[in-house]
């Protein structure tokens, strides 16, 4: 019988060797600087991205994959018959998961598919889809990599420290981070988006203490797994470990470039931790 097949979208910042290893199918969002779009992953890499930006004063934008996009990766995935469950960045971000769903919608009457929301961006996403594809490669159910993901995203966390809000107002994103634009001149913002939105975690006066703030929310977590820095470009990853490291070896942090989609909303420079608390 055929096995589960995984199918995200290029939020979950995941590296090509990882998603061929797994057999993840990626559905790519797009990218936007004024009247130039480019497909994330395809015309545009996450280095090309942050160079463009740091050339420009246009703020860029992002738009979900058409439903055809998904269809098409939908109906590949499943040639050999086997189901498919689709796993996307949060529903209270972007438009991705109606997309993933209309097009599940339409081929329900050849395909099965399941779609199912993360609630998490960037490496949140990026290790619930990979426990779920670990878990379909050992024959897992479609019922039962979904039972796993929503267990999943009840215990994945991201935080991340900012350099600025312009990205996250320009992409009208900011949810219950609106507090902070008031004194963006004095504070570096933290924001939360393990619930899936964005809300306010912390205000900082200096970037090093935005990343103690960092440092220590994961501290007080516990026992977690897959501890990875975020950083869109951020010059301080070797000083995140270092913060770590009295809890953390290097063995045990990982690290994941922020890619368009979702640097294209934190800004340049963000910082970030993502992990899954233990059971």
């Amino acid at each position: 019988m055929p096995g589960v097949h995984i199918v995200t979208d290029s939020s979950c910042d995941l590296p090509s060797d990882v998603t061929e290893k797994l057999g993840i199918r990626v559905v790519p969002l797009s990218i936007r600087f004024g009247d130039d779009e480019y497909v994330d992953g395809v015309d545009l890499s996450a280095s090309e991205f942050y160079a463009r930006m740091a050339q420009t004063d246009v703020l860029p934008s992002t738009a979900a994959p058409a439903p055809g996009a998904f269809e098409a990766a939908f109906r590949e995935a499943a040639a050999d018959g086997g189901p498919v469950v689709c796993i996307n960045l949060s529903a209270q971000l972007s438009a991705t998961m109606q997309s993933a769903e209309n097009a599940a919608q339409a081929v329900g009457d050849e395909l099965e598919v399941t779609v199912i929301d993360s609630r998490s961006i960037t490496a949140g996403l990026g290790s619930e889809v990979v426990l779920a594809a670990e878990a379909a490669a050992d024959g897992a159910s479609a019922a039962d990599v979904v039972a796993l993901v929503e267990e999943l995203r009840t215990r994945t966390h991201i935080i991340g420290a900012l350099d600025t809000l312009d990205n996250l107002k320009k992409g009208g994103r900011i949810g219950g981070a609106q507090a902070l634009i008031g004194s963006m001149l004095s504070i570096k913002p933290i924001i939360d988006i393990s619930s899936g939105k964005v809300e306010e975690a912390g205000r900082a006066r200096t970037r090093r203490k935005a990343l103690m703030t960092l440092r220590d929310r994961v501290f007080a977590a516990g026992d977690i797994d897959r501890l990875t820095i975020c950083t869109g470009g951020a010059p301080e990853v070797d000083e995140m470990r270092e913060m770590l490291a009295p809890r953390f070896s290097q063995d045990d942090v990982a690290v994941c470039t922020i890619g368009p989609v979702i640097g294209a909303h934190g800004g340049p420079r963000v910082l970030g931790l993502a992990w899954i608390d233990r059971r």
